[in-house]
């Protein structure tokens, strides 16, 4: 039998640090939806966040803290915006959805 926990999630704050375009911290990261070294794509308490770069890396991801460090050239922070995310998630979307 699966356990379910029925308890309210607190709700997370949202804090982006960048330092030199090569390390990112992002606060409040409830979901990576996928990642590759140009994109990474998260769900965060603000909504969908896309990380745009080259040679982006994932260094360290807490999702119990909702954590999340990444490493490389970052060239563009996307937010959803509000009348887009109606449509359906992030990820459904991009794969045309």
């Amino acid at each position: 039998m699966a356990f379910a926990d029925d308890r309210a999630r607190p709700v997370m704050g949202h804090h982006i640090i960048l330092e030199e375009r090569e390390q990112l911290i992002v606060s409040g990261v409830e979901e990576v939806e996928r990642f590759d070294e140009e994109t990474i794509l998260l769900t965060t308490a603000r909504g969908g966040l896309e990380i745009q770069g080259e040679g982006l890396h994932i260094e360290k991801l807490s999702l119990d803290g909702g954590d999340l460090k990444v490493e490389g050239r970052v060239d563009a922070l996307v937010y959803e915006t509000q009348s887009r995310s109606r449509g359906g998630g992030l990820l459904s979307r991009l794969l045309g959805g």
